[in-house]
């Protein structure tokens, strides 16, 4: 049980500390009073005389809540309050259908606290600081929460209540898809104190899109390998000799999202990866030194001086940039969102009817993408008090097939229906074009973040359009969504070492790169001065720790 004083709160908890764990998330106050609901009743046939002749009458069935996975509904039948910190900037959330719904199903009274995004990296250090902790709480960084819960005790190590908790068993420990978070995510003493989201990533969000419509005026098709990628572009060049055929607005960030076609992993603008996984020999080794990161400069380097490549790749707004992909004769070839693909259509619509931007495979020897992982690297906290079982098999219920679709969808029949035809279509927001996330949240308080932690598979997040149905479709028909590379835990001291040798080495290589692609002075000599120059600053030393923390992981 949380019992630990204000004091050792203060000491532990920095406003530092508190905006790294929330930096990525998004934030939103209120409250749910809900009606219990305590199922069904048991009668007795009474109009016999004898006690061996006395019948029982089967048990009244509850409600039909679908798939919970095991978990048992209703939680409760004496409505206890649940608080939880959830990040929304919608209000009344109280009045909510989703939120009325779960403490209906549940018998919970639900005591939603919205905070806004500005204010709650102070909001959060506040409670933390206070020890009054609410009980569920969306939290972010999991090697901080671990942090915080191990040198506090204010939450609730999961795998200590298993038994309780079909529904995570199923997810994360039976099922090998997702298996892996409970040695990423644990504290390094193996506790599970962060609760992960499950099921909300698409297949893929990211990769090169290219003018179709252009590439089928003039007979090119989508490209398999490197070589017709650089073919195609250096047709497009003869056609259209104004033009630069592959555009940018990624800046050095191209370097990061190129590297994967060719096997690596290299650091994007900000970032401190060093290092990949080699999956054939079980190895970590140094990327920014490899053959085939310069192997992957020596492909863009061509492409610049031919002028393939955008020379404005590293300055390109996303102005310009638009401008450039919007016009016949500019830009064909770019890499960015999948969305990407039908804004711009809708767009440019009314002047250009037959633009079609569509998904093409990734370029490089080994002319992957990464796999976006069905488990996140955030999620929820359960605040170790007198509620913790009452918390924990809520989160639970939210993890199930039940929960999920009640988080993300609703209920059929009221907030959606299931069409003859399969699509599904939600009868008050009709008079919507398209529906997002943040309509359901704002008209039912679904996809409130802190509030579900699993995506139904028909949910809108998954309703793909024409072009990101392709999209997904064409890298599992090819086999291109790489294999992520292990996230390993590291000792205070491990982390402190591989930021201080990697953040110079990553910033050093990306400046490298720049220099190699765009100066024609730099070639094989630079190149080999560069290697002796990120080995003098101990690159080793970080493959070595991760090589390390490899090998402790594969004994879990």
């Amino acid at each position: 049980m949380y019992n630990k004083g204000q004091n050792k709160w203060k000491k532990i908890i920095s406003l530092t500390l508190v905006i790294a764990l929330f930096s990525t998330l998004l934030i939103g106050c209120g409250k749910k009073t809900p009606t219990p609901d305590t199922g069904g009743t048991q009668t007795e046939d009474k109009g016999t005389t004898t006690t061996d002749d006395k019948k029982e009458e089967p048990k009244e069935e509850g409600p039909d809540y679908g798939d919970t996975g095991g978990i048992t509904l209703p939680l409760t039948d004496k409505g206890e309050t649940i608080k939880m910190l959830v990040p929304t900037g919608v209000l009344d959330l109280e009045k909510k259908f989703v939120f009325q719904e779960l403490s209906k199903r549940t018998g919970l009274t639900l005591d939603i606290e919205e905070v806004p995004e500005s204010a709650y990296a102070e909001k959060f250090k506040v409670i933390l600081a206070s020890g009054k902790l609410p009980d569920i709480m969306l939290t972010g960084a999991y090697k901080e929460i671990n942090k915080i819960a191990e040198e506090s005790g204010a939450f609730v190590n999961i795998l200590d209540h298993l038994d309780i908790l079909p529904n995570f068993q199923t997810v994360f420990v039976d099922n090998p898809e997702a298996s892996w978070a409970l040695k990423s995510y644990s504290s390094p003493e193996g506790k599970m104190y962060m609760w992960p989201k499950y099921n909300s990533e698409r297949v893929v969000n990211h990769g090169y899109l290219y003018r179709k419509d252009i590439y089928d005026k003039h007979d090119l098709k989508m490209w398999t390998t490197t070589e017709e990628f650089y073919e195609g572009l250096k047709k497009l060049k003869e056609i259209y000799p104004d033009s630069t055929p592959f555009v940018s607005k990624l800046k050095e960030t191209l370097f990061n999202r190129m590297a994967y076609g060719w096997g690596i992993t290299i650091p994007a603008a900000g970032g401190k990866d060093v290092t990949y996984y080699n999956e054939e020999e079980k190895v970590w080794k140094a990327s920014v030194t490899s053959p085939e990161f310069k192997e992957m400069l020596d492909f863009i380097k061509k492409l610049y001086n031919e002028g393939l490549l955008d020379p404005e790749f590293l300055t390109d707004t996303q102005e310009s940039w638009s401008g450039k992909m919007a016009q016949d004769g500019k830009g064909f070839v770019t890499f960015d969102w999948v969305g990407r693909m039908d804004m711009f259509r809708e767009q440019v619509k009314e002047t250009n009817p037959d633009y079609d931007l569509r998904y093409a495979l990734p370029v490089g020897p080994v002319g992957k993408w990464l796999t976006l992982s069905r488990v996140s690297g955030y999620g929820v906290a359960i605040a170790d008090n007198k509620n913790k079982e009452l918390s924990l098999k809520l989160v639970d219920y939210l993890t199930s097939p039940s929960g999920a679709e009640l988080m993300t969808m609703g209920v059929e029949g009221v907030t959606f229906v299931r069409e003859s035809n399969g699509t599904i279509t939600y009868p008050e927001l009709a008079d919507k074009e398209t529906i997002s996330i943040k309509d359901l949240e704002e008209q039912y308080g679904m996809f409130t973040d802190g509030s579900y932690l699993r995506m139904a598979d028909d949910c809108v997040y998954f309703d793909l359009s024409e072009r990101e149905q392709e999209a997904a479709d064409i890298m599992v028909a090819n086999d291109r969504l790489a294999v992520n590379d292990p996230i390993l835990k590291f000792t205070a001291e491990e982390e402190e070492k591989i930021n201080e040798i990697s953040t110079p080495i990553a910033t050093s290589a990306l400046e490298f790169a720049t220099k190699y692609v765009i100066e024609s002075s730099y070639g094989d000599a630079q190149w080999e001065a560069w290697v002796k120059q990120a080995e003098g600053q101990n690159i080793q030393e970080v493959v070595d720790i991760y090589n390390q923390a490899q090998q402790r992981f594969n004994q879990q």
